[in-house]
């Protein structure tokens, strides 16, 4: 009796605890609104399950003890008794057909391998219906989607939703429009951001041939003031979109959007001067700048100095 109080005691001592550590959650769980609804629904679901169960049981007894009294009944008639199939086995007659043993006699076949007869047996009812089932909706199929086009083809599904896609696409970029960053409008960039950006792009792609640093490898030096195609932002933009023909440079006007373009343009050129070391001997032309090179706005700076 003694261990039993003692247990009862730490049991209250813990839910005593757990309640004391709850409490700075209580209002996050307890004050749910839809916390009622899930406990009635839990309890509701219980309750169905337990009556299912208990349904079921009362059903198998009632099964045995007709069953039972049926074989009374048989036996006092002094007939054999025969139990009737259940749901399962008229079920399984009715999807597959199968023909008693005792009547295989009216499915026999004539022929005979050395004492080995073979039974006639039909194709599953079941077969049957899903086969000409089958038959009926390829011919909606054909119908449908090959001779009305009625329905899209998968193409022409995707071609939709592509089209759709573009519309959206469309109606967005008019609702938010921006600058158009080409040739003719690329402007140097100063900002600290794009900037950065532009040194990853060249990082990652252009310092394979000109070297992290800019100094030339594979492609030319681009520290110094000697330029083949040109030095300005819109000449530098040029080349990186459409590449130089016969070269080792590519175009990226494909790969890159015109904001990288420009970002990457404009931090190349801030490589000017730098003079690393083994750097590649100048090659073009000399390039002086006639005027000063359009700036992109620094737009923090500027609500900053407004």
């Amino acid at each position: 009796m003694k261990k039993v109080k003692a247990i009862f005691a730490m049991m209250l001592f813990s839910f005593g605890a757990f309640a004391q550590s709850s409490n700075a959650n209580e209002g996050a769980i307890w004050d749910d609104p839809i916390l009622l609804f899930y406990i009635t629904a839990g309890f509701m679901f219980v309750v169905a399950l337990l009556v299912i169960v208990v349904a079921l049981y009362m059903l198998q007894v009632l099964r045995y003890l007709a069953k039972d009294a049926a074989m009374e009944r048989a036996k006092k008639a002094g007939v054999e008794f025969v139990e009737e199939p259940s749901w399962w086995a008229k079920l399984n007659q009715k999807l597959y057909g199968y023909v008693p043993i005792e009547k295989e006699e009216t499915i026999m076949l004539d022929h005979n391998y050395d004492g080995i007869r073979e039974l006639d047996n039909h194709l599953p009812p079941w077969w049957k219906w899903l086969f000409i089932g089958s038959i009926i909706w390829g011919v909606f199929y054909l119908i449908a989607y090959h001779v009305t086009s009625s329905l899209p083809l998968q193409i022409d599904e995707y071609q939709n939703e592509v089209a759709v896609a573009e519309e959206q696409i469309r109606k967005l970029k008019a609702a938010n429009p921006g600058a158009v960053i080409d040739e003719n409008t690329v402007m140097l960039a100063t900002d600290a951001t794009a900037l950065a950006d532009g040194k990853e792009t060249f990082n990652n792609i252009c310092s394979s041939c000109h070297r992290v640093d800019g100094g030339g490898d594979i492609g030319p030096n681009l520290t110094d003031q000697y330029w083949k195609h040109g030095g300005s932002i819109k000449d530098v933009f040029t080349i990186v979109k459409n590449g130089v023909p016969n070269t080792n440079m590519v175009a990226w006007g494909g790969a890159l959007s015109p904001e990288k373009m420009q970002n990457v343009s404009s931090y190349l050129l801030t490589l000017q001067g730098t003079n690393p070391p083994n750097a590649k001997a100048p090659e073009g032309d000399l390039y002086v700048p006639e005027a000063k090179e359009p700036v992109v706005s620094d737009t923090i700076k500027t609500q900053a100095s407004l």
